[in-house]
């Protein structure tokens, strides 16, 4: 691969390298000198140096959980932008937000606007027994606290405070590689196996590639952090740069030139298709991920009167009582859809179809869309309850002590839906239903090396290669 060498690129990655190799000794600063009670105490510890730092995250989607640039306020999934694995955290907040990059987020009242609800320690701490307690709405457990089997426990504040640092894939993995509910449930192409990836699963992340951090692609300005592959109205066909020299969405033409390969007859491809269709020929190749989520067979309990749970060959649930049936597949073969950067995404306000396939989140683009290229996705499917009166989706509260109306404490969908539907202000019709639900995610982690690459016979058929193979996607 040939990589570019302009004085603009080579400034830029040497100030990201000097970045990300200086880590500052925390261990003697006299403000983590203290006998810290709560998360809190300690980013107000940090901000006496960071001065502006949480001001800086309440401005990026880490934050938020909201579109940038919709001004309609709809769009996100901290509003009713839909989806087929969760559905919505509107009235799920506290196991939801376990994930957000702040503390207490529990209900709509949450202050977006306090500097100490950052929680810096998430993203920073190195010691690696930080830990978000799952129902905790962003909090580590106050006391030793089982969960599903495992053991939370309090966190040592000064010793995680004293051990912040440059973000590590753990910290970033914490989140990301656990989506939706689990290890490799929701993007395909980011599980726990990225960790430390042998050279085979990515050639960019393993130590025996070329060992990149997260940040060497997801570079940050004032906690931006740049790589969102989708957006309202993000072109993801070219490199953007700040003021600061930092690029806003990465594309892998930031580093490899626009022609990078050997041959004319590969560089022709380059304009119209993204490099991931060829170098990323399967997601999931560490570990299965979920492709399928039917909701509709949710409520099975066992004979002690707890859900029921089923667990196929490799340890993953197959079946869930609280959840339904599961599919999970290995080494899956993306989907190609034409894709120009954005999505188009259905809120709890949008028609649907009910004797149709309803996508919650589709690539927009054509062929015909000069600005598109084909491009690689996971489409997890599943069935999702729905309004059946409005024909809309449904929000559904999940969450709950008994008698709140939440479906896994009282088993009740008319309950849980009329609960979530009021979390979100919307009028429930009082009937319900199951629509069949696709959700596409971009495939860009999982990258091969070169000698792994697809075939031209994947997509080229005929005597001459000249018939073009319709896979599962829309060509």
């Amino acid at each position: 691969m040939k990589v570019r060498t302009t004085a603009r690129i080579a400034l830029v990655c040497l100030a990201l390298a000097t970045a990300a190799t200086a880590q500052t000794d925390h261990r003697e600063f006299d403000e983590l000198q203290r006998d810290f009670q709560s998360g809190e105490e300690v980013t107000q510890a940090c901000l006496e140096c960071h001065e502006d730092a949480a001001k800086d995250v309440h401005a990026t989607i880490h934050w938020t959980w909201r579109e940038p640039g919709d001004e309609t306020g709809q769009i996100g999934k901290a509003a009713v932008t839909m989806n087929n694995f969760c559905i919505n955290i509107n009235s799920n907040w506290k196991r939801c937000t376990s994930c957000h990059a702040g503390y207490g987020w529990k209900d709509a009242t949450f202050d977006f606007t306090r500097e100490d609800k950052v929680d810096c320690l998430v993203c920073h701490e190195q010691t690696g027994t930080y830990k978000k307690f799952p129902k905790g709405a962003g909090y580590p457990a106050k006391e030793p606290t089982k969960f599903n089997g495992k053991m939370f426990n309090p966190p040592e504040w000064g010793t995680v405070a004293q051990s912040v640092g440059a973000p590590s894939r753990n910290n970033c993995g914490v989140c990301h590689f656990y989506g939706g509910g689990g290890d490799a449930v929701k993007h395909g192409d980011l599980d726990s196996t990225l960790k430390t990836p042998e050279r085979s699963l990515d050639v960019h992340m393993s130590p025996d590639g070329a060992g990149f951090t997260c940040q060497e692609c997801h570079t940050t300005n004032k906690h931006q952090i740049a790589g969102r592959q989708y957006g309202l109205a993000a072109s993801m066909m070219t490199a953007e740069f700040t003021e600061a020299g930092v690029a806003s969405q990465i594309t892998c033409e930031s580093c490899h030139e626009a022609a990078p390969h050997e041959t004319a007859e590969l560089n022709a491809h380059v304009d119209r298709v993204a490099c991931q269709s060829c170098h990323i020929p399967a997601f999931a190749r560490g570990q299965a991920t979920k492709m399928w989520w039917d909701w509709s067979d949710a409520g099975q309990k066992d004979a002690d009167g707890r859900p029921k749970v089923v667990k196929g060959d490799d340890g993953k649930p197959v079946y869930h009582g609280k959840k339904g049936t599961f599919r999970w597949q290995k080494d899956v073969a993306p989907e190609f859809y034409w894709y120009d950067g954005t999505m188009a995404v259905v809120t709890v306000h949008d028609r649907v179809d009910p004797d149709a396939e309803n996508w919650l989140q589709k690539p927009n683009g054509s062929a015909d869309d000069g600005d598109a290229k084909l491009w690689p996705f996971k489409v997890h499917r599943g069935m999702t309850p729905y309004d059946a009166g409005r024909r809309t989706m449904a929000v559904p509260k999940l969450i709950g002590k008994p008698g709140t109306g939440a479906y896994w404490a009282d088993w009740d969908w008319d309950a849980a839906i009329a609960k979530g539907m009021k979390s979100v202000g919307v009028e429930y019709s009082g009937e319900y239903g199951f629509v069949k639900t696709a959700y596409a995610y971009p495939v860009t982690h999982m990258v091969a090396p070169k000698e792994n690459t697809t075939a031209c016979t994947a997509c080229h058929v005929g005597d001459d290669g000249g018939d073009l193979k319709v896979g599962l996607g829309e060509f």
